[in-house]
């Protein structure tokens, strides 16, 4: 007899879950594309050496720079803000993992009732005896204590896959972390040197407005000697005080430069220390890009969105696995009595209860269906925002590869106009003085000197800044 009741509920629970799993949706199976080209451009070469495996105390030189960045890493605030997602998924590791395991409580509770004598239970009551004598009292308390458990069995792995989901999310946040340190790494380097550029910019300028005021002189003299009008004196001292006007426009940048930086620090503005001199003579560090299927594992995007869609593809799992029916075991076991001292007593006032079931959705599933839907184009959108995120980094090295090489052409171009530029200034002069030249030759000499310098400067800032650039973009800076 007991085999047959085994049987029959054993046959019972194939059937209920045959039925329940009848039309259950297939999960879309994406295959991302991890391949990149075997090298940046043209470039055939097959180096492994990377910059990317430099830590950037050893990538920057510059003691003020190093010490600038060591105060970001500790005080910045969207660092910090990072930090803190990485707790909560810290957190939503331990939620996933308590579904899992039983769960365990207790209840104590007192109540009263009373109940209709002319009911099934008020006569019932009435013609108990609970002892030789005594009628069960009226009305009627109750008091439990008592201890119950509940446990979900994780038959499809469903829970699993959760607590797996979430630790990969939690991984993710870890890369995103790195993100942002090798991005505010980059930051605060090409702010830096940004203001570099502007310290030598406005040195320039002081420079040519003394140089100005110089041949303002030298017109006045010329026209008192009736050799010019005062034409060109007027010309001449416009041309000085568009260089004083362009002297506040560098020092405004300079000092909105600093503020940028203090706010990268995580702190209020003050002046940054740094060394104004010889910037035209810092020399750019050596890249050396490796190849590309090293951004895969350099690169803390790439390994972030790797993982984002691996959690994308276990939440397309979970989601299936809500199609399935879920089996549950519920227990309880404690004491209860109408009266405090019965508790005691045992086993008359013993409880306890044992039960499994079994739950599943057989009729409209729709809810169900449409988030699994959505699982899926999510675990889709995830898959193109990896493979997106291969190729934007494979661009920006190459990129950034091919800006270094021309700007090192461009800046020797430019060097050697400047020089040409330089000496066109004193020839100009000595020119006009002998009146062999105009004032309107030397006005341009003197401002497309002034121009050049400043492109010089730029030209410079710019040849930094992209090896800042390609060292943040092979994935370098977070280590």
């Amino acid at each position: 007899m007991l085999k047959f009741k085994r049987n029959t509920y054993i046959g019972l629970l194939g059937i209920s879950v045959a039925f329940a799993s009848c039309k259950v949706p297939a999960i879309t199976q994406v295959n991302e594309n991890k391949s990149v080209p075997g090298s940046y451009g043209n470039n055939s070469n097959q180096d492994t050496t990377n910059v990317a495996a430099m830590q950037w105390r050893n990538f920057f030189t510059d003691p003020n720079l190093v010490s600038l960045i060591d105060t970001a890493l500790k005080n910045n605030q969207e660092l910090a803000i990072t930090l803190q997602d990485i707790e909560i998924a810290k957190n939503d590791i331990r939620l996933r993992q308590g579904p899992l395991q039983p769960t365990v409580g207790y209840r104590v509770g007192a109540g009263v009732e009373k109940v209709g004598r002319y009911t099934s239970q008020g006569a019932g009551d009435a013609s108990t005896e609970i002892a030789p004598g005594k009628e069960v009292p009226d009305p009627l308390t109750d008091i439990t204590a008592a201890l119950y458990a509940n446990w979900e069995v994780d038959i499809w792995k469903k829970l699993r896959n959760s607590k797996k989901a979430a630790i990969t999310r939690y991984l993710s946040t870890v890369e995103g972390k790195n993100f942002v340190l090798t991005n505010l790494v980059a930051e605060v380097a090409n702010s830096y040197y940004e203001l570099l550029a502007l310290d030598n910019q406005y040195e320039i300028v002081k420079q040519n407005i003394a140089l100005q005021k110089n041949a303002l002189e030298i017109v006045k003299v010329q026209k008192e000697a009736t050799r010019v009008t005062e034409l060109a004196v007027q010309k001449f001292q416009a041309e000085v005080l568009k260089s004083q006007s362009l002297e506040f426009d560098i020092m405004q940048n300079i000092k909105e430069t600093e503020n940028k930086i203090n706010f990268l620090l995580g702190r209020f503005p003050q002046e940054i220390p740094r060394d104004k001199s010889n910037f035209l003579g810092l020399v750019p560090a050596t890249v050396n890009a490796g190849i590309p299927s090293q951004l895969l594992a350099n690169r803390p995007d790439i390994k972030q969105a790797e993982l984002d869609l691996t959690a994308a593809k276990l939440d397309v799992k979970i989601a299936r696995a809500e199609f399935y029916p879920s089996f549950g075991i519920s227990a309880a076991l404690g004491f209860q009595a109408f009266k405090p001292s019965y508790l005691v007593k045992f086993p008359e006032s013993l409880l306890y209860s044992l039960a499994g079931d079994l739950a599943g959705p057989l009729v409209n599933r729709n809810g169900i269906k449409a988030e699994f839907n959505s699982a899926n184009a999510r675990q889709v959108q995830a898959m193109v925002n990896y493979e997106r995120t291969i190729l934007n980094a494979y661009i920006e090295v190459a990129n950034q590869l091919s800006n270094i090489n021309n700007l090192g052409k461009s800046y020797d171009l430019k060097s050697k106009q400047v020089d040409a530029l330089t000496k066109s200034i004193n020839i100009s002069n000595d020119l006009f003085k002998s009146a062999r030249a105009d004032y309107l030759e030397v006005l341009m000499t003197q401002r497309d000197a002034l121009e050049s310098k400043l492109e010089l400067i730029d030209t410079k800032k710019e040849q930094l800044n992209a090896v800042v650039n390609v060292y943040k973009e092979l994935g370098g800076g977070w280590k």
